[in-house]
């Protein structure tokens, strides 16, 4: 049996034990945590604030209730945590979140016990990356009330050898890669932004309801939770709120240090994005930065920032 055989049977085996049994919430869905959680994201809902009268917890908290804590560590039988020991086994030993896609069903309300359950959904490869060979695998989380289903989510990784691995043991005559990009996910909350950089404008999605700009982009304004949405051309022009100077580990295809900021616009959001033409011990908190625009390809153009 080969190789792929033997992670494939494995991927199957753990598919068939199904959901695991269910985990409960440390605590239930509790305003104290609701208030916490609201300040850590900026937002500034009244429908989920203390007092509102509703009792409802933000949708996208789904995942908070049933988060481990410090020191928590997955069940013995967890499918996701299982896969990667399989892959890690086999030579796969470098993991990289790639997406999430959560749906929820309902608001969950203040003193409901949550419990999750997770599933493996897909292992697909081996597939040939930027950042190696590997394997995408698709673990299935549920959180239920009672028997009720309240969310889901689909969450993906590319568990993979890393290149340099690759490299040492392949024939000289393979070529190096190419330089590496790690591609953002564009879909149709997004197209409008990456539309925008294509043009060379740097765009910032707004509520048609209320006016609030908000990034990232989203399908509901987090002001008012109306759907219908626009988007205004921002000036381009900010300050540095914070950054990093990313040293380690080596990325394909790029030279260290990359510096990577978090910049506050003049239009009151706050973007994440490489810092060029600088130096990392010139960056000063509230160093004023413009964008530019790097091209990769036809198919995505990536906003960087300049200092002023």
């Amino acid at each position: 049996m080969s190789l792929h055989d033997q992670v494939m049977a494995e991927a199957a085996r753990i598919q068939g034990l199904g959901e695991t049994a269910g985990r409960e919430a440390r605590d239930p869905v509790n305003q104290p945590t609701i208030n916490n959680w609201l300040e850590a994201m900026g937002n500034t809902n009244p429908r989920f604030a203390a007092g509102s009268g509703r009792g409802e917890a933000p949708p996208s908290m789904a995942q908070v209730w049933t988060m481990y804590g410090l020191g928590g560590k997955p069940p013995a039988d967890d499918p996701l945590h299982g896969m990667m020991n399989v892959l890690t086994d086999a030579g796969y030993t470098a993991v990289l979140g790639t997406n999430c896609e959560q749906e929820y069903v309902r608001y969950l309300r203040v003193g409901e016990q949550v419990r999750v359950t997770t599933a493996l959904d897909s292992v697909v490869g081996p597939k040939q990356t930027a950042m190696g060979e590997g394997y995408f695998v698709t673990s299935r989380s549920t959180w239920y009330v009672g028997s009720e289903v309240v969310a889901t989510m689909l969450f993906r990784v590319l568990k993979y050898k890393p290149r340099s691995v690759v490299e040492e043991r392949a024939p000289a005559s393979v070529s190096k890669p190419e330089t590496f990009v790690l591609r953002p996910m564009q879909n149709r909350d997004t197209e409008f932004f990456w539309d925008g950089t294509a043009a060379g404008e740097l765009r910032i999605q707004s509520c048609n309801a209320c006016g609030a700009l908000r990034f990232p982009p989203g399908p509901a304004c987090p002001d008012c939770g109306a759907l219908d949405r626009g988007h205004v051309v921002a000036s381009g022009r900010g300050t540095v709120f914070s950054y990093v100077v990313h040293r380690h580990p080596p990325v394909p295809g790029r030279d260290l240090p990359i510096l990577i900021a978090v910049v506050d616009l003049e239009e009151g959001v706050r973007m994440v994005g490489e810092l060029v033409n600088v130096e990392p011990d010139d960056i000063k908190i509230g160093m004023p930065v413009t964008v530019d625009f790097r091209r990769i390809d036809d198919d995505l153009t990536l906003p960087v920032w300049r200092t002023s």
